[in-house]
């Protein structure tokens, strides 16, 4: 309603200043237009239950992003540190699992909530056989496994990850395998880590160009 409030005393204000007959016309038919649906603008809604919960629980949502994770034959078990999480009712610490994701939410720690989402894990889980454990500091998600067998990584994505990463390195030709290293290298390294391998760019050009190697990298 304060947007079209806004319009209308706009066009008003050019209503004061239009001469010309038929641009006051146009602003006229725009100023009854604005009139009529600020009129039947419905009177604000009552917050449903969903947004007064969130408006009770107060403070912002953090994302989780730091995690460690270990494997028994027959659970994935994720430890997530998170400070005086024990003092919390046992009902804000909740965790929803599919087969193939689990989902944690943390309400009112420390006047924040905080959220975890795993999508595509590597394998499937047992929903009924999965749950969470709250320690000093820490929250323990314990994902079943639906066959005892050992997980490389926790999802898909990491996996796939892993196999291109293991791909660009391993090339027949030796030199591309490296040449392939150094450009990560580069392009993840910081400044001192840039001048380092330029150097050893540089020496190896120079080197190659006096015929002392025959690998060119």
């Amino acid at each position: 309603i304060a947007v079209l409030q806004k319009d209308l005393e706009e066009v008003k204000e050019l209503l004061t200043k239009a001469t010309r007959k038929r641009l006051r016309d146009v602003l006229m038919t725009e100023k009854h237009k604005l009139e009529l649906e600020i009129k039947n603008q419905p009177p604000p809604k009552p917050k449903d239950a969903a947004e007064e919960e969130k408006s009770s629980l107060g403070g912002y949502t953090v994302k989780i992003n730091n995690y460690g994770w270990d494997q028994s034959d027959k659970f994935i078990k994720i430890y997530i540190s998170l400070n005086g999480v024990q003092k919390l009712p046992a009902e804000n610490v909740q965790v929803n699992f599919t087969e193939r994701s689990f989902d944690l939410l943390v309400k009112n720690l420390n006047g924040k909530n905080y959220t975890m989402t795993f999508n595509n894990l590597l394998k499937p889980i047992s929903v009924e056989g999965s749950s969470r454990k709250i320690k000093t500091d820490m929250v323990l998600v314990m994902c079943r496994k639906k066959r005892e067998e050992k997980w490389e990584c926790l999802t898909q994505v990491e996996k796939e990850s892993k196999e291109k990463e293991k791909a660009a390195y391993d090339t027949s030709d030796p030199s591309e395998g490296l040449m392939n290293l150094l450009k990560k290298m580069y392009a993840e390294g910081d400044d001192e880590m840039k001048r380092t391998i330029n150097k050893a760019w540089v020496e190896s050009r120079e080197k190659q160009s006096k015929g002392d190697i025959p690998m060119d990298i």
